[in-house]
């Protein structure tokens, strides 16, 4: 049976149709996909997170047992600020993507994926063994909300007294969100201007409807996960187990800058991932476009004439562009922006054109 959110009766009272994801019951849409895609984009959209998972590491060594961990220099954040990072395998392939929030000079707060939360918070139990610090998976305790659009600014910050022009990008700060105790994040998987809330499960249903309640006259919309793929896809973020596998490094997801080989002391899959950062890969993560209103999905082959040169991982109908969007690894000697390819599409072989990532970038 799937886990609810705190939020499910408003999901249902807001006629959701719902989906089982990573064990959870969740949103897909409560209008129309597109209608919640064009929102997020021009107005605002309301998404519930509840489904990711928390991990907290306390005490005087939980930044050097996330150094140890993760790929990135973790125990360099300052307090209140937050990091894009990935946890590996041993050999270098990726366990799951994460955002790291420094909470505290001894607390520190991992966010994962829903469908890797158990395995990364048993991962860095065992990798945090011999290290001063204490390991605890906090899911239970945090309902997740974001809200994502251009108005989202406008929306929260009669909400709170927190000063948002003060909230930088990929931080956190202590606040409150209509009268609730929040920590509040300026982070985002949409390509927006946006915030995550997380909030005590029993304040989450306050919250959401002093958002809707405050958004309405800015034609705020709930959102699904359905627009959410869309939107992640537009603004050329990877989504777990489409772009980033247990096969794949972060060199070959174009993410190789998280990766800190610098960084004091050994870490898992450094010498792997050395060895990938010195010889190259062969596949590369490209953008492709085309005019076709079939998109390329996930699995496709892409063809340059009659070779195989690589697969789709993501593909949609762009509803902001117009068109049909993919990504997809293929050879570095066919990743070239402006490469004209194919995709063979049920045995059809549809044209598309290499084009860099992100297919959509918001105007600053």
């Amino acid at each position: 049976m799937s886990r609810l959110t705190p939020l499910n009766a408003e999901h249902e009272q807001l006629g959701a149709m719902f989906t089982d994801f990573a064990g959870w019951r969740m949103p897909l849409r409560y209008s129309s996909e597109l209608a919640e895609h064009h929102a997020v984009r021009t107005t605002a959209g309301l998404f519930d997170l509840t489904h990711m998972g928390e991990i907290v590491l306390t005490g005087p060594q939980a930044g050097e047992a996330l150094d140890h961990a993760l790929v990135g220099h973790i125990s360099a954040l300052a307090v209140g600020k937050a990091r894009y990072t990935m946890i590996t395998q041993a050999d270098g392939g990726v366990i799951d993507d994460l955002i790291v929030y420094r909470l505290g000079d001894e607390e520190f707060m991992v966010v994962a994926n829903a469908s890797n939360a158990t395995v990364v918070a048993e991962a860095l139990v065992e990798r945090a063994a011999g290290f001063d610090t204490a390991v605890a998976d906090r899911s239970t305790d945090y309902a997740l909300i974001a809200i994502q659009g251009p108005k989202s600014v406008e929306i929260l910050s009669g909400l709170t007294e927190t000063d948002l022009a003060t909230v930088k990008y990929y931080a956190s700060y202590p606040s409150t969100v209509a009268g609730v105790d929040t920590l509040l994040a300026r982070t985002g998987y949409t390509g927006e201007e946006g915030f995550e809330l997380f909030v005590a499960p029993a304040d989450a249903s306050a919250v959401w409807a002093a958002l809707l309640e405050a958004g309405s006259p800015h034609e705020l919309k709930p959102c699904g996960l359905g627009c959410r793929d869309t939107l992640r896809l537009e603004a050329g973020m990877p989504l777990y187990g489409n772009e980033l596998t247990t096969s794949l490094t972060p060199y070959h997801a174009g993410l190789g800058r998280v990766v800190k080989l610098d960084k004091p002391g050994d870490f898992v899959g450094r010498d792997a991932l050395a060895k990938v950062s010195e010889s190259g890969v062969d596949s590369v993560l490209v953008g492709l476009k085309t005019p076709e209103r079939r998109a390329p999905r996930h699995g496709y082959a892409v063809l340059n004439g009659d070779e195989v040169v690589g697969e789709v991982t993501s593909g949609a109908l762009s509803p902001t562009l117009g068109y049909s969007v993919a990504m997809a690894y293929v050879t570095r000697a066919s990743s070239e922006p402006g490469t004209p390819l194919l995709v063979d599409v049920r045995g059809k072989k549809q044209p598309v054109e290499v084009v860099a990532l992100p297919f959509y970038k918001r105007a600053k």
